[in-house]
Protein backbone atom coordinates (compact mmCIF):
# COMPACT_ATOMS: atom_id res chain seq x y z
CA UNK A 1 0.00 0.00 0.00
CA UNK A 2 1.77 3.20 -1.29
CA UNK A 3 1.33 6.37 1.05
CA UNK A 4 1.96 9.93 0.87
CA UNK A 5 2.65 12.88 3.20
CA UNK A 6 0.01 15.46 3.12
CA UNK A 7 -0.17 19.35 3.83
CA UNK A 8 -2.90 20.90 5.44
CA UNK A 9 -0.85 24.38 5.26
CA UNK A 10 -4.13 26.42 7.07
CA UNK A 11 -3.35 24.26 10.16
CA UNK A 12 0.45 24.97 10.29
CA UNK A 13 1.46 27.79 12.93
CA UNK A 14 5.55 27.65 11.93
CA UNK A 15 6.21 26.25 15.32
CA UNK A 16 8.85 23.72 13.69
CA UNK A 17 8.02 20.83 15.89
CA UNK A 18 7.87 19.14 12.43
CA UNK A 19 11.66 19.87 11.68
CA UNK A 20 12.97 19.08 15.10
CA UNK A 21 11.69 15.81 15.01
CA UNK A 22 12.83 14.79 11.52
CA UNK A 23 16.45 16.08 12.53
CA UNK A 24 16.44 13.98 15.53
CA UNK A 25 15.49 11.21 14.01
CA UNK A 26 17.36 11.20 10.57
CA UNK A 27 20.66 12.75 12.33
CA UNK A 28 20.42 12.78 15.95
CA UNK A 29 20.35 16.73 16.50
CA UNK A 30 17.37 19.06 16.10
CA UNK A 31 19.16 21.37 13.87
CA UNK A 32 16.52 22.09 11.81
CA UNK A 33 19.56 22.23 8.69
CA UNK A 34 19.44 18.28 9.11
CA UNK A 35 16.09 18.08 8.69
CA UNK A 36 14.28 16.46 5.71
CA UNK A 37 11.38 18.79 5.90
CA UNK A 38 11.11 22.38 5.99
CA UNK A 39 9.08 25.21 6.65
CA UNK A 40 8.72 28.31 4.32
CA UNK A 41 6.63 31.39 5.12
CA UNK A 42 5.12 34.34 2.82
CA UNK A 43 3.08 36.64 4.53
CA UNK A 44 2.26 34.90 7.68
CA UNK A 45 1.48 31.72 5.73
CA UNK A 46 3.08 28.59 6.64
CA UNK A 47 3.75 25.27 4.51
CA UNK A 48 5.68 22.68 5.22
CA UNK A 49 7.70 21.35 2.79
CA UNK A 50 7.96 17.60 2.33
CA UNK A 51 8.76 15.43 -0.34
CA UNK A 52 5.28 14.33 -2.86
CA UNK A 53 6.41 11.07 -3.69
CA UNK A 54 5.14 12.13 -7.20
CA UNK A 55 4.34 9.19 -9.37
CA UNK A 56 6.29 10.55 -12.28
CA UNK A 57 9.26 12.01 -10.11
CA UNK A 58 11.58 14.13 -11.91
CA UNK A 59 14.47 13.33 -9.28
CA UNK A 60 14.33 9.29 -10.37
CA UNK A 61 13.98 10.32 -14.19
CA UNK A 62 16.88 12.79 -14.02
CA UNK A 63 19.59 11.39 -12.12
CA UNK A 64 22.33 10.26 -14.53
CA UNK A 65 23.51 7.24 -12.18
CA UNK A 66 20.22 5.63 -11.54
CA UNK A 67 20.65 6.23 -7.70
CA UNK A 68 16.94 7.29 -7.73
CA UNK A 69 14.68 4.79 -7.30
CA UNK A 70 10.75 3.98 -6.23
CA UNK A 71 10.60 1.13 -3.82
CA UNK A 72 7.64 -0.82 -5.27
CA UNK A 73 6.25 -1.74 -1.91
CA UNK A 74 5.57 1.85 0.01
CA UNK A 75 5.99 3.89 -3.12
CA UNK A 76 8.58 5.84 -1.34
CA UNK A 77 11.41 7.64 -3.35
CA UNK A 78 15.13 6.56 -2.33
CA UNK A 79 18.54 7.31 -2.94
CA UNK A 80 21.43 4.39 -3.27
CA UNK A 81 24.17 6.34 -1.83
CA UNK A 82 26.49 4.35 -3.18
CA UNK A 83 25.81 5.30 -7.00
CA UNK A 84 24.90 8.78 -6.09
CA UNK A 85 27.68 11.13 -7.44
CA UNK A 86 26.18 14.02 -5.17
CA UNK A 87 25.71 15.95 -8.62
CA UNK A 88 22.25 17.70 -7.49
CA UNK A 89 20.45 17.28 -10.30
CA UNK A 90 17.65 16.23 -8.07
CA UNK A 91 17.57 18.95 -6.15
CA UNK A 92 17.43 21.26 -8.93
CA UNK A 93 14.18 19.25 -10.61
CA UNK A 94 12.46 18.94 -7.68
CA UNK A 95 9.32 21.36 -8.05
CA UNK A 96 8.22 21.01 -4.34
CA UNK A 97 12.26 22.00 -3.62
CA UNK A 98 12.45 18.84 -1.46
CA UNK A 99 15.49 17.59 -1.65
CA UNK A 100 18.37 19.43 -0.23
CA UNK A 101 22.55 18.66 0.22
CA UNK A 102 23.19 17.47 3.63
CA UNK A 103 26.47 20.07 4.08
CA UNK A 104 27.78 17.41 7.20
CA UNK A 105 27.09 14.02 5.57
CA UNK A 106 27.96 15.64 2.56
CA UNK A 107 24.88 13.63 0.15
CA UNK A 108 21.86 14.37 -1.12
CA UNK A 109 18.38 13.67 1.46
CA UNK A 110 14.92 13.80 0.35
CA UNK A 111 12.06 12.47 3.06
CA UNK A 112 12.33 8.59 3.33
CA UNK A 113 8.70 8.57 5.07
CA UNK A 114 10.76 7.58 8.33
CA UNK A 115 10.03 3.75 6.84
CA UNK A 116 6.26 4.00 7.40
CA UNK A 117 6.46 6.24 10.72
CA UNK A 118 6.92 9.34 9.85
CA UNK A 119 8.35 11.56 12.66
CA UNK A 120 6.95 15.00 11.53
CA UNK A 121 3.46 13.61 11.49
CA UNK A 122 3.31 12.72 15.30
CA UNK A 123 5.21 16.13 16.35
CA UNK A 124 2.51 18.02 14.70
CA UNK A 125 -0.06 18.34 16.79
CA UNK A 126 -2.73 20.93 15.07
CA UNK A 127 -2.54 18.02 11.89
CA UNK A 128 -0.78 20.66 9.50
CA UNK A 129 0.75 16.89 8.17
CA UNK A 130 -0.94 13.82 7.49
CA UNK A 131 0.17 10.20 6.65
CA UNK A 132 -2.10 8.72 4.49
CA UNK A 133 -2.54 6.02 1.84
CA UNK A 134 -2.22 7.84 -1.56
CA UNK A 135 -5.69 6.42 -2.98
CA UNK A 136 -7.28 8.84 -0.17
CA UNK A 137 -5.77 11.76 -1.08
CA UNK A 138 -8.43 14.20 -2.35
CA UNK A 139 -6.63 15.32 -6.22
CA UNK A 140 -7.59 19.05 -5.65
CA UNK A 141 -6.48 19.17 -1.93
CA UNK A 142 -3.23 17.94 -3.71
CA UNK A 143 -3.11 21.02 -6.61
CA UNK A 144 -4.03 23.48 -4.33
CA UNK A 145 -1.12 22.49 -1.96
CA UNK A 146 1.10 22.36 -4.99
CA UNK A 147 -0.25 25.72 -6.13
CA UNK A 148 0.59 27.47 -2.67
CA UNK A 149 3.83 25.59 -1.82
CA UNK A 150 4.99 26.95 -6.11
CA UNK A 151 4.11 30.38 -4.75
CA UNK A 152 6.36 30.10 -2.00
CA UNK A 153 9.15 28.61 -3.09
CA UNK A 154 9.43 30.00 -6.98
CA UNK A 155 10.52 33.42 -5.64
CA UNK A 156 12.71 32.06 -3.25
CA UNK A 157 14.73 29.14 -6.03
CA UNK A 158 15.39 32.49 -8.66
CA UNK A 159 16.19 34.93 -6.19
CA UNK A 160 18.55 32.39 -4.62
CA UNK A 161 21.13 30.28 -6.55
CA UNK A 162 23.13 28.57 -4.32
CA UNK A 163 22.04 24.94 -3.10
Amino acid sequence: MSKALVVESERCDGCGRCVKACALKHAGTEDSERSRIRIEECQGVFVPVVCQQCEDAPCIASCPTSSRSRDEITGKTEIDYKRCIVCKTCIAVCPFGASHYDRVEKRVVTCDLCDGNPECVMACDRGAIKYVDKRDINLSKQVEAAEKLCAVLVPRVRGNSKT
